[in-house]
């Protein structure tokens, strides 16, 4: 796989093959990311709408990578600078550094006006197949043309998972004087080239309910996307969003990471899961492995904390559940990590028995892409 060094981290992928290979096996993978949601979903580790809006979020993710398909078609295959070559963590992530996803989210934001400049997509066809025709030739840069017009089609086709996914708040139920909302939000962490999902319930006591609220609402939604970075304990975001935010009780609040992707192919990883891939020499379509972390903190009960405000009002603070072993690294109650790997990998991780993947929660994707929880 031709690479040229960018960090010692980072590498770009300037093969054509190679850059094809790669956004092939994104494909594959988000592509399983909604069938483990419903999985969780049935055995109780998410409800109903937990598991909806996480999977929205992962076809959001599997939208942008795509799209950025689309944009690195032509890579290798004309001369010059354009299209340029697709950059990915190739040590700590797997997945394409969050540049990409930022350059991503400058084009959507002006690709309508893009696509207004460009050719038709019959018109470069045309002018392709007469190239072909007459000059016996390569329409090399007529085929990166149309790319780039598949790729801003895509933008503004939107549905697409941003460096930044703003709070979104569901209603859930009214609890006497309270109404309780999930409230859902996404970033791409720039630290760790890595999607990470929130999913916060909380209850309301404000006299407007939170998303008609035009003060609490957009304080709220500043509030989380500051604080959303991967290197923060949820016992910090959660508490500073329980003592900053009026009116508002967070209850429990979920991170979920959707990464690392190790690939024996890519990914320069070490330790087992390296070992593992390496015995399995699986083919291009089963050489990955998808970590996937659940964090959870929850809300053991509210005590007051006295009076605040000009009126005096009363206010409350969530009393947070530390897992009793782990809590003070973790600031989470509870952490779950996983594994989606396919049938070929998984039959050597079993054979191999390495101690340090026994925990993970294995999901195994087998022939037709069937789903097969195992622990």
């Amino acid at each position: 796989m031709p690479e040229t060094p960018l960090t010692d981290d980072h590498a770009t992928l300037t093969d054509p093959i190679a850059a094809r290979h790669y956004f092939d096996a994104f494909a594959r993978i988000t592509g399983h990311l909604a069938r483990v949601a419903a999985e969780l979903e049935a055995e109780g580790t998410l409800v109903r709408l937990e598991a909806r809006l996480l999977a929205a979020h992962a076809g959001r993710l599997a939208a942008s990578f795509r799209a950025l398909s689309l944009k690195y078609l032509m890579t290798g295959r004309v001369e010059g600078p354009l299209p340029g070559a697709p950059a990915f963590d190739r040590v700590d992530s797997g997945f394409p550094v969050a540049q990409e996803l930022m350059t991503l989210a400058i084009d959507a934001a002006q690709a309508e006006a893009s696509l207004r400049a460009m050719p038709p997509a019959a018109e470069l066809k045309d002018r392709m197949v007469r190239q072909i025709l007459n000059d016996l030739t390569v329409p090399g840069r007529l085929q990166f043309a149309l790319s780039q017009r598949l790729y801003h089609e895509a933008l503004v086709a939107g549905g697409l998972f941003l460096p930044r996914n703003d709070p979104e708040a569901q209603w859930v139920e009214d609890t006497g004087e309270r109404r309780r909302f999930l409230v859902h939000w996404a970033v791409y962490d720039t630290q760790a080239n890595l999607p990470l999902v929130y999913l916060m319930d909380l209850e309301d006591s404000g006299a407007t309910a939170l998303p008609a609220d035009p003060e609490r609402w957009p304080q709220a939604q500043a509030h989380l996307v500051a604080q959303s970075l991967g290197g923060l304990k949820l016992l910090t975001i959660a508490g500073g969003f329980d003592a900053d935010v009026p009116d508002l009780h967070p209850k429990r609040l979920r991170r979920i990471t959707l990464g690392p992707m190790h690939s024996h192919r890519f990914t320069l990883q070490s330790g087992p899961i390296a070992e593992v891939l390496r015995a399995a020499d699986a083919p291009e379509a089963e050489d990955w492995a998808l970590v996937w972390t659940i964090e959870d903190l929850t809300s053991a009960r509210e005590e007051a904390a006295g009076r605040a405000g000009w009126f005096g009002r009363e206010t409350v603070r969530q009393i947070w559940t530390l897992d009793p072993l782990a809590g003070a690294e973790t600031g989470a109650t509870a952490m779950q990590r996983m594994m989606i790997l396919p049938e070929r990998v998984a039959q050597v991780l079993a054979e191999m028995a390495r101690p340090g993947l026994a925990p993970y929660r294995k999901f195994v994707v087998g022939a037709g892409g069937r789903l097969v929880a195992t622990r």
